[in-house]
């Protein structure tokens, strides 16, 4: 049936599910359903945790019998990306010597979402050590985009988009150090928000140790959805606060109003975008969404900015020193010969800076954001490609140095937001030959409302692409 509950936003089902029109019960038991039928085919979710759904499904029914108020997910199946801990689950983050590291309580996001009433029906895929652009690994094996087998879901968070854009639930976690939800939504046509560094609570109760100063300051949790106002939804409640994230701020989810018309620079230049040439199915994207925020009254302009270029670059720098010094090692040790060959390609080509090398690329970073933070002033919001390329084929980041080089300079627009600690969303155009288009929208730190507008805004004349059947 067209209507059945699977294929309803989050919103819808929390609606219907507060107001008793449906069950929690039965949201979880369509998902669930939905989930069988596909996920043979994507291998998008690995650990199906139905009973558990069911059991938290008969608890929100109950309360909302006994007249509580239901939270603003009450009802929504979820899912959650597997390296994050959610008590009694595997954090095995795609590496089998972590097959059996069992969470005996929640993560912050996990715990902010079940407060919600949200209901988590399994667990998604994610590459080794969540550092690959693709996801696939020696343990559950390679996920699959619902739009064709031959190209990448995207990564790290590639379960969770493929899962969100082929029906098996609405609302999805991921998290994002250069990437990794932005461009899992790009490439299977969803839509997905990196947030603000401080925005979501962020911790790991199994960790052995605090991660590298970097890494911490540029990764983020944020959700993964078929449409703008879900993402709205999911972050609102992972936003809440938890006390064992000493980096999470206070900061009200709508700031104040810009002055209208909100200017958009609009970013094309291969010069500000790593030095690559942007695909025609890119640019096209990226002028189509222009068109559409002008009309929807932005004002929009290309006009020069600090570009992304340096940002990427310290990104790399900076996180590759990191991973050398910390990660390599345990990578090379128990990493799936993908990821060793992904990381190798990614930072053999940075340079191997000393503690006084690394402390002063960590002072120009400063400088970086601080000449975003005053070209921000002047336009609030920057339209982007989200990569310079379609969804790249499976094999692109373990074929060759130089590709690997090249798929690096491509997806300079998603390694920049990270260094600079700036919120920025991905949101679909349309499709050529066969594949999604989208659009990265920028604002300045903690407007994520001014993303969400902006993205809503394309959303409205683009349309929303999902939830599809898997395809060959």
């Amino acid at each position: 049936m067209a209507d059945e509950i699977w294929r309803w936003d989050a919103g819808r089902i929390a609606k219907a599910v507060g107001g008793r029109e449906i069950s929690a019960r039965e949201a979880v038991s369509s998902c669930m359903e939905r989930m069988h039928a596909v996920n043979p085919a994507l291998n998008a979710v690995t650990l199906e945790l139905s009973e558990q759904a069911l059991a938290g499904a008969a608890a929100v029914d109950a309360a909302i019998a006994r007249g509580e108020a239901p939270g603003p997910l009450a009802g929504v199946p979820v899912t959650i990306k597997q390296n994050v801990d959610q008590a009694g689950c595997p954090t095995s983050n795609g590496v089998v010597a972590f097959e059996k590291v069992v969470a005996t309580e929640d993560s912050p996001v996990v715990a902010n979402w079940k407060a919600a009433g949200a209901l988590v029906i399994g667990r998604t895929n994610c590459p080794a050590f969540s550092v690959r652009w693709n996801t696939g690994n020696d343990l559950f094996g390679q996920t699959y985009n619902p739009w064709s087998r031959a190209h990448t879901p995207g990564g790290s968070s590639g379960g969770a988009s493929a899962a969100v854009a082929a029906g098996i639930g609405p609302l999805a976690h991921g998290n994002d150090l250069g990437g990794s939800v932005r461009y899992p939504a790009y490439a299977c046509g969803i839509v997905g928000l990196r947030p603000s560094f401080g925005r979501v609570p962020a911790f790991n109760p199994t960790a052995p140790a605090e991660r590298p100063m970097c890494t911490q300051m540029m990764s983020v949790q944020g959700p993964l959805a078929r449409t703008v106002a879900d993402i709205r939804l999911g972050l609102a409640a992972m936003a809440a606060r938890d006390p064992r994230d000493p980096w999470w701020v206070e900061a009200p989810l709508d700031g104040p109003a810009p002055a209208k018309p909100i200017r958009v620079a609009v970013i094309t230049d291969p010069a500000d975008l790593g030095e690559c040439p942007q695909h025609p199915d890119v640019l096209a994207a990226v002028r189509k969404a222009a068109a559409w925020l002008s009309a929807a009254g932005y004002a929009v302009e290309e006009v020069k900015t600090p570009g992304f270029t340096r940002a990427a670059r310290l990104w790399g720098t900076l996180l590759g020193n990191e991973i050398r010094v910390l990660m390599l090692k345990t990578i090379e040790a128990e990493g799936d010969a993908d990821v060793r060959t992904a990381v190798h390609g990614m930072i053999d080509a940075e340079p191997v800076l000393g503690v006084d090398q690394y402390m002063a690329s960590i002072a120009d970073r400063t400088r970086l954001v601080r000449e975003w933070f005053l070209f921000l002033e002047r336009y609030p919001l920057v339209l982007s490609p989200v990569s310079a390329e379609p969804p790249f084929a499976h094999g692109f980041d373990t074929r060759t140095p130089e590709r690997m080089h090249e798929v690096l300079r491509a997806q300079t627009p998603q390694a920049a937001l990270p260094l600079l600690g700036l919120p920025g969303i991905a949101v679909p155009t349309g499709i050529a030959n066969g594949l999604p288009t989208g659009v990265q929208i920028m604002a300045g730190r903690f407007r994520e409302d001014l993303c969400l507008d902006a993205a809503a805004a394309i959303e409205a004349r683009a349309g929303v692409f999902t939830p599809i059947d898997p395809r060959g």
